[in-house]
């Protein structure tokens, strides 16, 4: 839980100055860590332990990854197991809310009132990844969504009847994890084959495992007296309470929306990827077979994803994706005329967003990411070694029977879906303002 001190460079955006993230090129993955880099916390856990289990061979963390998999209502066949997977792969990954008594005093309300028993799923990701040539979108539903909840059954066997209009965080209630995938698969079209969860809670045995996280607080720093945050700007490694706190604040963000607290995660989530394959971790056999012994206890898989070998499958299928075609986005909504507290669908931009990604175009993300509230980004600054990509090598030869690199035009998304691509860092839009 340290802090590494306040980051040297500024930005002259609208804003005044502020802390600021860097950018430059990032490497491409391994096989074997590709989607860790992808999905953040739940999927990192996942394919950790998928590779800690192959690499150790460690029947009991196997078993215990198995036990208490979930069935996955209404969903598609899983493809076959031999080598990468073949053709396009959904993923859904769901963060819950339960109140687990070492923590609930970090949930407030939440876990003293009459839900205190129940769990919310607050935070919902579809990880698409494309055919041939593979890219990665990773859309991320808001918590305050509504949207209609089909029927879906229960563990006892019961079925719950379909609503038209339901908070998307409530479905978990009404059938557990796969009444959630169920939900995104109606909202998105998609099919499911997979899917996980994690509870906030458990997060932090999770960052504890591998010694933290890095981050960044920019603007004059964050404070949220619902979380307890009271943090200055610059760069800080949060691991235990930290983590957990960072991750549900909203409070403290610019905006103070849930739909800031979505890019504010989307900043973890590449923070702890780029950890998650440094060789402070992969290189390290202990803190490797740590992380892997305490996600297998620390996640709810479905009983497709049982097999860790299913978890390689998927980075290998996606190994040469470049960073640029890794995209995290917000799924696209309107304030709701009933409840300005809520968000509706947009449909019209979703069916932009799905029609891209059903036809494997490339997507650009137009929003202005200074423009979420929870995040804020820097001009790119020079890599060291890097070259000006205008300016053409001089020992560099051409191939008269080389392929041509691809030159699809990438699909421009509607204004109203924030997001990014996984080579861009960015730093937390804190609500204190800076001084000077």
């Amino acid at each position: 839980m340290s802090s590494k001190g306040r980051v040297s460079a500024t930005s002259h955006a609208r804003r005044g100055r502020r802390t600021v993230a860097r950018h430059g090129e990032l490497r491409s993955p391994s096989p074997v860590s590709f989607l860790l880099k992808i999905v953040g916390i739940v999927a990192s856990v996942l394919l950790v332990s998928g590779a800690g289990v192959a690499a150790y061979a460690a029947t009991d963390v196997v078993a215990s990854f198995a036990e208490g998999a979930v069935e996955l209502e209404g969903q598609g066949t899983v493809p076959p197991d031999i080598g990468a997977i073949e053709g396009g792969v959904d993923l859904l990954l769901v963060g819950t809310d339960e109140c687990e008594e070492e923590y609930a005093y970090l949930f407030g309300d939440r876990c003293t009132g009459a839900d205190a028993e129940g769990q919310l799923n607050d935070v919902n990701m579809l990880v698409h990844i494309s055919d041939n040539p593979r890219r990665v979108t990773v859309v991320s539903f808001p918590r305050d969504l509504m949207v209609p909840i089909p029927s879906c059954t229960r563990e006892d066997g019961s079925t719950t009847s379909a609503t038209s209009k339901t908070q998307i965080n409530a479905a978990w209630g009404y059938g557990g994890l796969s009444c959630v995938a169920k939900t995104v698969k109606e909202l998105s079209g998609f099919n499911i084959p997979f899917a996980a969860k994690v509870s906030f809670g458990n997060v932090i045995n999770i960052t504890d495992a591998i010694g933290g996280v890095d981050v960044c607080i920019g603007n004059g720093g964050i404070k949220d007296i619902y979380t307890g945050i009271n943090w200055p700007a610059g760069e800080r490694t949060i691991q235990g309470v930290e983590a957990l706190q960072f991750l549900r604040t909203r409070h403290g963000l610019e905006n103070g929306s849930d739909l800031a607290r979505i890019s504010n995660q989307q900043q973890y989530m590449s923070s702890l990827a780029r950890k998650l394959v440094s060789d402070e971790v992969l290189s390290n056999p202990a803190t490797l077979y740590k992380l892997a012994t305490t996600a297998v206890d620390n996640i709810t898989p479905s009983q497709s994803l049982t097999n860790p070998m299913t978890l390689v499958q998927i980075a290998l299928a996606v190994k040469d994706v470049p960073f640029e075609d890794i995209v995290f986005v917000q799924y696209p909504v309107l304030t709701d005329p009933a409840d300005s507290n809520r968000v509706v669908p947009d449909y019209d931009s979703a069916e932009q967003l799905w029609a891209a990604l059903q036809a494997n175009e490339p997507i650009e993300v137009t929003h202005d990411q200074d423009q979420t509230g929870g995040v804020i980004v820097a001009d790119p600054q020079p890599t060291e070694g890097a070259t000006d990509p205008a300016t053409p090598d001089p020992n560099a030869t051409t191939d008269p029977n080389a392929t041509p690199a691809p030159t699809d035009t990438p699909v421009a998304l509607p204004q109203n879906i924030p997001g990014q691509n996984a080579a861009q860092q960015t730093c937390s839009a804190g609500n204190v303002r800076a001084k000077g």
